[in-house]
């Protein structure tokens, strides 16, 4: 299968590089292969590659601080439970804690993921890590720094970074950041901007994740539409 190829691939630029670590990958297949062969009883490929985007990269979030958080572990798990089932999130999970105690080349890692998965995918893969980072109240400023440096490796638009990022850190002008606009926006700007904002995040455009993807997906729509209602009042816009 094109999913168990593209693991083993991806764990050999991880973890070796080159032909060295592609031979890595390729050993490990038949090891990884007994963690995720049920995969496709459930989910789809598509799913899978973004599951397996989903582990990388929260790896790499709960190491920035140097320590990881039972609060972490559990969110992760519960994300899986919802999405595979519990048979399937033992699974993950053992994926995860070999992940957590390897060194990860995240450069060619993130670079696998703009080719296997599209802008909507990459998105919502940010809004994981800054629920996984906040999991614990406390999202610290490695966290912050590191979520950050994966949106640029994934090629996010900068603006598109922010918009997420307000959305989990409150301020008095997080309404304007979500819509990617200033204070002095006109009324028309804001208009055409939470057009173009609601287009891009839609739901729908996460369908091939499933049904606990698209429901995240919908809560973050909510918050597009509540930053617009929240200027529309301000301005008094009709």
């Amino acid at each position: 299968m094109r999913f168990i190829k593209w693991i083993t691939g991806l764990l050999g630029f991880l973890f070796g590089g080159g032909l060295i670590g592609g031979l890595i990958g390729y050993a490990a297949g038949s090891l990884l292969e007994g963690l995720v062969k049920k995969e496709y009883s459930t989910g789809t490929q598509h799913q899978g590659d973004f599951s397996i985007s989903l582990l990388i990269l929260a790896s790499e979030v709960m190491k920035a601080d140097g320590k990881v958080m039972r609060s972490e572990v559990d969110f992760v798990k519960n994300f899986f439970i919802k999405n595979f089932g519990i048979e399937h999130t033992n699974n993950r999970l053992a994926i995860l804690k070999e992940l957590l105690s390897k060194e990860i080349d995240i450069n060619n890692a993130c670079s696998q993921m703009r080719t296997h998965l599209n802008y909507a995918d990459r998105l919502q893969l940010l809004h994981y890590l800054f629920g996984l980072a906040n999991s614990d109240k406390a999202c610290s400023k490695n966290e912050r720094d590191k979520i950050h440096h994966i949106s640029n490796l994934l090629w996010l638009n900068e603006a598109d970074y922010k918009t997420i990022e307000a959305m989990y850190f409150k301020t008095s002008h997080s309404a304007y950041t979500i819509l990617q606009i200033g204070r002095d926006a006109t009324d028309e700007e804001v208009k055409r901007s939470y057009r173009k904002l609601a287009k891009k995040y839609h739901p729908d455009k996460l369908s091939s994740l499933g049904e606990e993807a698209q429901k995240a997906a919908k809560e973050k729509f909510q918050e597009i539409n509540n930053a617009y209602e929240s200027i529309k009042k301000e301005r008094n816009i009709t």
